[in-house]
Parts: structure tokens; sequence; C-alpha cells
């Protein structure tokens, strides 16, 4: 029978396997239910099982595999062109940073640089993205503890981006936006003076999110302590993006392997020092911050001329391998390509960041309570999609 401190990872060992948590001979009052499939803190389809002892989590094991869509094999049969859409697809609430690791992994095998203009307007969407994407986030986990308000918030400042995304692409999901070799158009004239405007709101709205949820004493308390997940456990079980600057490691592979402009970029990298899930949730917020500065330093330093570079109407890649490392608003995006030197991938592999970020559930959630396990949950930033694949 596992006992408590088998389940904690408190040394970065092993994974509890299903069968650790739902067989074997209960003590006393242990029970194991599941939680989700269908569950509004699961975001997605989720099934985290959960033995417990009383109200006190002993054992988590998130089970995935409902969304499995087979992208990756589907990708060998498609033109390199063609995987765009579907990139959009995988994390629907970041699709501009699906679409960019995809294309810049596919202009590598290439040898393609794109214009510097294309370049600038790829960061300052990808920025723009990170905050829809945390502020959606953010909308659901105030909803979760209780801040129902912060979902109204969140969506309507998510709004104000979703209709500059939509100016520019005509749409407000899935964008295919990234092209091989560059963007699909221009910015429109008043694409530049609304984005300026988006910035000003933004910055005073944040104000309102710290007067709701950053001091409050019961968002404190069912954040402060709990769900703590240390650096060297981070480390340990991959876990990438605000997760793991949450627990004080500064990596963020803008900084560590820079693309595109982001060298020539001055922003900061937000770390927490305990990794408990209120850090985690204010790393979030220092991230919006800085994504503001990167968009206003694009927008005051963008260039002129093309948004595609001159790209062969049949792509066929030389054979070779890449393998192209983005910072989504999850953590590291990255998507590992074999070209043989026909227009299709000869294979295709996506290192999703929620992947690696739902391994830190059984640690993050054992010992707590049960109330604890839905905002533990929360915290992490799940989505399903680029999960199950």
């Amino acid at each position: 029978m596992p006992e408590l401190e088998d389940f904690r990872l408190a040394t970065g060992g092993e994974k509890p396997e299903l069968r650790d948590v739902v067989t074997g001979d209960l003590h006393g009052e242990e029970v194991v239910i599941n939680m989700g499939p269908q569950h509004p803190a699961t975001h997605g389809v989720l099934r985290v099982v959960l033995r417990l002892s009383g109200e006190t989590v002993t054992g988590a094991y998130p089970d995935i595999g409902y969304l499995h869509r087979g992208v990756e094999k589907i990708a060998e049969g498609w033109t390199y062109p063609q995987f765009v859409p579907m990139a959009d697809r995988l994390d629907y609430t970041a699709a501009m940073a699906n679409e960019l690791t995809y294309v810049l992994g596919v202009e590598r095998l290439l040898g393609l640089e794109v214009p510097e203009r294309a370049a600038s307007i790829r960061v300052m969407f990808a920025e723009l993205q990170r905050i829809a994407s945390h502020l959606i986030w953010l909308g659901a986990f105030g909803t979760d503890l209780g801040a129902v308000t912060m979902f109204v918030y969140g969506l309507r400042e998510r709004e104000s981006i979703l209709r500059l995304f939509e100016m520019v692409t005509g749409a407000r999901l899935t964008y295919s936006y990234m092209r091989i070799g560059g963007v699909r158009n221009d910015l429109p004239p008043e694409f530049t003076p609304k984005c300026r405007e988006f910035l000003k709101v933004m910055r005073e709205r944040i104000k309102e999110y710290d007067d709701i949820l950053t001091g409050n004493p019961i968002f404190e308390a069912r954040t402060k302590r709990v769900g703590v997940l240390t650096a060297d456990q981070a480390i340990a079980l991959s876990a990438t993006g605000p997760n793991l600057r949450g627990s004080g490691v500064a990596y963020d592979v803008r900084r560590a392997q820079p693309y595109l402009i982001y060298d020539r970029l001055a922003f900061e990298v937000p770390v927490g020092k305990t990794g408990d899930i209120y850090d985690r949730y204010i790393c979030r917020m220092l991230e919006i911050r800085q994504s503001l500065g990167i968009i206003e330093q694009c927008l005051d330093g963008l260039p002129g001329g093309e948004v595609m570079a001159k790209v062969p109407k049949v792509i066929k890649p030389p054979a070779g391998e890449v393998y192209s490392l983005t910072e989504a608003p999850r953590g590291a995006n990255a998507v590992y390509i074999v070209s043989d030197g026909s227009a299709n991938p000869y294979r295709l592999h996506w290192r999703a960041p929620t992947f690696a970020n739902l391994q830190v559930i059984p640690t993050t959630a054992t010992g707590y309570k049960l109330a604890d396990a839905v905002a533990t949950i929360a915290s992490v930033d799940i989505v399903l999609g680029e999960v199950d694949r």
C-alpha cells in the first residue's frame, strides 16, 4: 500500500502509476474518486484520479487521452503549408504561438530569413496572444476560486485583443496568419492606433485585477503556501513557463535561446519565491506587464518593407531535421520535424508545454485538501487540446 510520501515526489522521484492510486487496500477513511473527465475545474476533458484520506489528498493521477486525434500522423500526409491551420488547433487559446513555432521550424529547414517587418509583427502578435491567453486563464482561475467577477474582467480585455486579431486576420480564435516566409498580409492603417489604445487601457485594467485578487485575504488564504512546487521538483518534472518561473527558476526561451527580434528588446523575466499557487498567479500578472512593454517597443520600431520572403510555390526542404523552440504562454513550445526532401514532413513531433506541466499535479495536489486540488489544477493552466494531440 503506497504511503503519502510515495506520492509526494519530494525528491523528484518516480511518477505514480494509476494502479498505485486506484488499487490496493484503503486505510481507514480512504476513498478513491474521479475528478472529471467532465468537470469545470479540469479545463477540458481531463480525468484526475484522487485518493483521499478524509479531505486530504494522498494520491493524484492525471489520466489523459480523451481528445487524441492523431495530429502528428496527419502531418505526414500534408504539405508543409497545409499544417499551419492544424497547429492553430493544438492550444486553441494560443494559436499564434503554435503557428509561430511551426513556421520557424520549416524556415530553419529551408534556411530562409523573413523580412524585418514580418519578424516584428510576429513578435507583437505572439505577445498579444500571451496576454489573451493569460487573461482567459485568469478568468477561469478566479471562477474556480469563487471570484466570478474576474471571468468578466478577463474576457473584457481579451475581447479587445481578439478584435485586433480580427482586424488583421479576419478570425478570432484560429488565425492561420503566420506563413512560411512571413505573415499572410500587412497591418491595416487603423491597427497601430487601436493597438496603442489597448496598451493604455490594459495598464489601467491590471490595477483593477490587483484590487480584486492581489492582497485579498481570502484569495491569499486559498493560494499562499498551497500547491507548492519547489525549483528542484519543477526542473525534475520538466515544467516550463509560469509554472517553472513561479518556482524561482528564471528560464525563458525568449532569453535563453532568442529568436526573431527578442534579443533586441528590453524585458524582464518575472520569477516567484516559494512556488505556490500565489507565485504562479503573480508571475502571469507580471508577464502581462512585460508583454505590454514588448508590444510597445515593436510598434515604436516597426520597420517598413515586405511582410513575406520569396518562397517557392512547392516547399520541399532539403533532407534533415530541426527542433524549433519558442516561449508560448504556457511554457516551452517545440516542434521536431524530419524532412526527407519531399513536400510532406517525414516525421513531426510536438513538444507541448501543457503535457509536461500536467506532470506536476501529483506533486502539487498531494498532501493538501480536496478543495485545494481545484485551485492547484487551475493554477497549472492546462489546455487538453495540445496534451492529447
